[in-house]
């Protein structure tokens, strides 16, 4: 009699923290970009190769920020400098104050920074409308210490994008400022990029190298082309793999590859639920490799071919361990992240160089409400642990007002009931 009234136990399952940075910052202005110089897995290895490597014997503090009561702006302050005061080092610091339309869109924005060092004042600003697939932006220095190249007048862009194919082209709109002229061709830089189911294909033309009389669209240097594989969607939840070839200005042969895995471990936390049973890791792994494929020779002693390696392990929401191997030096990371509002995130690396046989530390701190957590000890953080229990998720949606996430909705690619930042992001090219 007593087992018809028992309540049958909760299903298992396993905590989701969510990634220490995502979507990452740099996806927020990709839209200033060649779409060429951040496909082929070059945004994800940027991220892997340098978040949270500090400077050996420097330290950073970040500072990101937005009211309350409106979602539409943040401010991004940053301070660096030497552990040691040094005359030829000083302190720099950068501020950068955003605005974007909508706030669950990163593409269309305007940002105003100042800086300690040039330019010092700088306008940028980016318009896409994912109806028609068309964009245009702009990057203004308005004030700089001393213009020598053609980008400190500024630049202009157009582009097309949609979830297969993107095309632009960037100009720089002032020809001559006061008795100083600048030559350049035009276009300053154009690129063409294609998905075909996995596989990804572009090139990117830019004018570098030859003379100004000539046409430097038949300089073979102007010209670079890559092609790329990739499995998996950008959610923190799917696994991703993404490996890329390309020849770079028909000088550089560089080769790269990048893989997010998503584990599930076991772990007993008297803080938790008896039904949590298991906690979700995430590991990321990234190598890339840059040799030289013509006949000129380096000097310096500078090596024709050089390599990175770099690794990533976050155990649970707190705490994130990185190490990254070069050709002469390695590094270690430490992160700790707490998830208040603001959040807090301090991180120490420890840097040894071969060539000389020590090792120096370097030290960053962050301060954060820009992206919102989606830990919680609620619902929509947890994924079932088996498909054979996912019947159970409209009970625990009437207990709790929330539906938890599914493993099989994963798997299948359907993220629309998951937390926004548990979704993938960056889907036009």
């Amino acid at each position: 009699m007593g087992n018809y009234f028992d309540k049958p136990p909760p299903p298992p399952m396993v905590l989701v923290p969510p990634l220490f940075d995502f979507p990452p910052l740099a996806a927020r202005t990709r839209m200033l970009e060649s779409s060429y110089n951040v496909l082929f897995g070059k945004l994800p290895l940027k991220c892997l190769f340098d978040d949270y490597f500090e400077e050996a014997k420097h330290f950073r503090t970040m500072i990101m920020l937005k009211p309350l009561d409106d979602p539409n702006v943040d401010l991004i302050a940053t301070v660096s400098g030497p552990l040691e005061q040094k005359p030829e080092e000083n302190l720099t610091g950068n501020a950068q104050f955003r605005w974007q339309s909508d706030v669950h869109d990163p593409h269309t924005f305007m940002d105003l920074s100042v800086s300690t060092t040039d330019p010092v004042l700088q306008l940028r600003s980016c318009a896409y409308y994912p109806r028609y697939g068309i964009g245009a932006f702009g990057i203004f220095p308005a004030l700089v210490r001393k213009r020598v190249t053609s980008e400190d007048y500024g630049i202009l862009g157009f582009r097309y994008g949609s979830t297969n194919l993107s095309f632009g082209t960037t100009l720089v709109p002032y020809a001559v400022i006061s008795d100083l002229t600048v030559k350049d061709d035009w276009p300053k830089n154009a690129w063409l990029v294609s998905k075909l189911g996995r596989l990804t294909v572009g090139v990117q033309y830019e004018p570098l190298y030859g003379n100004k009389d000539d046409q430097r669209y038949k300089n073979l240097k102007n010209w670079s082309c890559a092609i790329g594989y990739g499995a998996g969607t950008s959610s923190p939840l799917s696994p991703s793999f993404n490996f890329g070839l390309e020849l770079a200005k028909n000088s550089q042969f560089i080769a790269s590859f990048y893989q997010h895995v998503v584990v599930q471990r076991r772990v007993k936390n008297p803080l938790e639920e008896n039904e949590v049973v298991g906690i979700t890791n995430y590991i990321d792994f990234g190598f890339e490799l840059q040799t030289r494929v013509d006949d000129v020779k380096s000097t310096n002693d500078i090596s024709d071919s050089t390599f990175q390696v770099a690794a990533s392990w976050q155990a649970n929401k707190n705490f994130l361990l990185k190490g990254k191997l070069g050709p002469l030096s390695s590094t270690v990371v430490l992160a700790f992240k707490s998830w208040w509002k603001p959040s807090f995130t301090f991180n120490i690396s420890a840097t040894r160089d071969r060539t000389v046989g020590k090792t120096a530390y370097g030290f960053g701190l962050r301060i954060e409400n820009i992206r919102e957590a989606s830990y919680e000890r609620a619902d929509p953080n947890f994924v079932m642990l088996t498909p054979s229990k996912e019947h159970l998720a409209e009970n625990m949606l009437w207990k709790s007002g929330k539906r938890p996430m599914l493993e099989s909705d994963v798997a299948a690619g359907n993220f629309e009931g998951l937390p926004r930042g548990m979704r993938p992001f960056g889907r036009i090219l």
